[in-house]
């Protein structure tokens, strides 16, 4: 099935713009089909072996580089405002990245407690980071001199992180990337280029950890020859992760710019700001706390979450984006182990909290702290213990029918970000709230 929120990598479809954002991309079949249905090209048992230290991530960092960060006006610019290809690719005499920008990014990405990293190698606009035979239009020959995903790769396994390569499939740049729809000879032509890359990708850059296909306009998964390209993936990288957006359902779905939990693996990829390229006039920045409560809400699911950068031109960072990822990072220092340990947590109701579990404990992370006193309702275990996290200190609480009250608190938060308690129960945590709105005593008239 096709989800309808799925339509572009630009940024959040905001609700006045949906419909011409729609219009201007095509269906949304171009990002394939979530679920768990379809042709795959491997087993279940199979994925849940490889995808075993990806559960345990958690939180990764997208990294959004290209030609597009040398106008600084969105990684969709050249479509946007219909720059001709042989203006665009002009930009590739501007784009010099200092030597190794890619080391700050994982240097970056561990302080902010992510354990992944996945790079666009290949964006719409066509051009490649990596060193292939099938195009000079790529940063080797024509931009930096350098192989880009090699620096990358580099980086990563510096820093003891996990690596993934973003590929596009659609391309603004290849000359068959829209007419191979209807010319037989163009699709065979541009299919080979694709699968013939992708196989570079996956042959040259030693072992890879995920490969996250993007946009498959204007083909179908059939004309992709897709199951075909991901047999060959598999067979050069046996351990790898695929994600949905080839067309075919493989490894993990992709929910982009929201929080939506499946029966089958998923990341949440969002942006920063609003844009996944380098845009200097957005300032529509998350903040820290925005940030972490989302991670919690992906950790409550048991999904990813996979945290966009966008560097400029030179490979820095921007300077909002340290700032950001420092903060969560901090959090992430006293936190990481209820991220990236957690089990599924079927508590789920607060207006200022949200929760996660291990085992029979449930921690409860307040990104509104509410004072002195904080109030869960509908909790249908008992209550064993509470205490402040990471402190240890031990809170006072009581317990009641219809809610457990957790007394003596800090008048202040005690983490500016979101602080945290850890309540033991006598079971696996979980609530009722119909309970209460059902048999809640009411006053007599």
């Amino acid at each position: 099935m096709t989800n309808p929120h799925e339509f572009s990598r630009r940024g959040i479809l905001k609700a006045a713009g949906a419909l011409a954002a729609a219009t201007r991309l095509g269906s949304a079949q171009e990002h394939a089909a979530p679920g768990d249905t379809g042709p795959r090209t491997s087993t279940i048992e199979d994925r849940d072996r490889r995808m075993q230290w990806w559960h345990e991530a958690r939180f990764g960092m997208f990294i959004h580089f290209g030609l597009y960060s040398v106008l600084g006006r969105h990684e969709w610019v050249m479509e946007e405002e219909g720059i001709p290809v042989a203006e665009y690719q002009q930009l590739a005499k501007q784009f010099d990245p200092k030597p190794h920008a890619a080391r700050e990014w994982a240097k970056l990405a561990k302080r902010a407690g992510m354990k992944y990293m996945v790079m666009t190698t290949k964006h719409h606009e066509g051009f490649c980071h990596f060193n292939t035979q099938l195009t000079d239009y790529c940063a080797p020959k024509q931009a930096a001199g350098r192989d880009l995903a090699a620096e990358f790769v580099e980086a990563a396994q510096a820093e003891g992180l996990r690596h993934g390569f973003y590929y596009s499939l659609m391309d603004w740049h290849h000359p068959d990337g829209a007419r191979c729809k209807t010319d037989e000879e163009a699709r065979r032509r541009f299919v080979d280029y694709i699968h013939g890359q992708v196989r570079e990708l996956c042959t040259n850059y030693g072992k890879v950890d995920v490969l996250w296909y993007d946009v498959n306009w204007p083909l179908t998964a059939e004309g992709w020859e897709s199951e075909k390209m991901n047999k060959m993936v598999r067979g050069l990288q046996p351990d790898i992760l695929i994600n949905n957006r080839s067309g075919i359902p493989e490894d993990f779905t992709t929910p982009e710019q929201h929080i939506q939990a499946s029966a089958a693996p998923w990341e949440a990829c969002m942006t920063m700001n609003d844009s996944w390229g380098y845009q200097r006039a957005d300032d529509n920045w998350k903040s820290p706390k925005t940030i972490v409560r989302n991670l919690l809400q992906c950790t409550r699911d048991q999904g990813n979450y996979l945290l966009n950068i966008g560097p400029k031109a030179d490979g820095s960072i921007p300077e909002e984006s340290v700032g950001i990822l420092t903060h969560v990072g901090k959090w992430m220092d006293n936190h990481a182990e209820l991220i990236h340990k957690a089990d599924q947590c079927k508590a789920r109701n607060s207006a200022f909290a949200q929760f996660t579990r291990q085992g029979n404990t449930l921690f409860i992370h307040a990104h509104y702290w509410p004072g002195e006193t904080l109030a869960v309702g509908g909790l249908q275990q008992k209550v064993l213990s509470a205490k402040m996290y990471p402190s240890g200190k031990a809170v006072k609480f009581e317990q009641e029918e219809f809610r457990v009250r957790f007394v003596g608190l800090p008048a202040a938060a005690p983490d500016p970000l979101v602080s945290t308690l850890a309540v033991e129960c006598d079971g696996e945590p979980t609530q009722d709230m119909t309970a209460i709105r059902v048999n809640r005593k009411r006053e007599q008239v």
